[in-house]
């Protein structure tokens, strides 16, 4: 079950938007200042914050900065003035979203819905890149969904050919391929050029990735055949 935490001073209000929320399926837990509720969120496990801007102890502005630091969960700012909504927008504060006292208690709950959604949304996404399979040799690592390269942990820009024919050749490590092969399987048989593209491509890998701890070039030559991603 999601999890709210609610920081707001005014007993009332609170206890109304914890029940809203549990009737409509969200556990909650109550803060009544700042300092407490800073503390809860940062020592608990929330899904979402509601937090009121004026706050004893600690305004909703302070805890909102400081719980950006570590925090990502979303952070709902609520407030009685409507001046504070140009704080709220320009201060840099990190909130998600602002609602403006008196609101519907069914606005409340879609705002809080819709932005944890967003947030679980966004975090399978980023969860997904870390998994992302990484092809490591030595000191090169390539990353193909990514489509970036990184030699002694430092990356290299490559243009999108470029980083093509390094990935179809590290992915079939010391085969060796012609040059008519090569333009077919990287640039396509309908591509126009010839083979000589790949010899000017090879030279400028060859440029970015020779110069290595291991003083060992990656793409070999293999004379009269082709090249190859020598791995052994």
């Amino acid at each position: 079950m999601e999890r709210i935490l609610i920081i707001e001073d005014d007993e009332l209000i609170a206890e109304l938007e914890r029940d809203y929320l549990e009737a409509n399926g969200y556990e909650t837990d109550l803060a009544f200042d700042g300092i407490t509720g800073e503390q809860k969120a940062k020592t608990e496990k929330y899904d979402a914050i509601l937090l009121d801007v004026m706050l004893p102890g600690k305004t909703g502005f302070d805890v909102c900065r400081e719980l950006r630091k570590s925090l990502r969960l979303p952070i709902i700012m609520v407030t009685a003035k409507k001046e504070d909504i140009d704080k709220i927008r320009g201060l840099g504060l990190g909130a998600d979203d602002y609602l403006v006292k008196p609101f519907s208690p069914t606005e409340l709950v879609a705002r809080v819905k819709s932005h944890i959604y967003i947030h679980n949304l966004l975090s399978t996404t980023e969860e997904e890149e870390q998994q992302e399979t990484e092809i490591t040799y030595r000191n090169l690592t390539i990353l193909p969904k990514s489509r970036r390269i990184y030699l002694d942990k430092k990356e290299v820009i490559l243009v999108n050919k470029e980083f093509e024919l390094l990935l179809f050749l590290a992915e079939n490590p010391n085969l060796v391929f012609s040059k008519d092969t090569l333009f077919d399987r990287v640039w396509g048989m309908d591509s126009l050029g010839d083979a000589a593209t790949v010899t000017v491509h090879i030279n400028r890998l060859r440029d970015k990735l020779g110069k290595n701890e291991s003083k060992n070039q990656f793409i070999e030559t293999v004379w009269g055949a082709g090249y190859r991603f020598r791995i052994d």
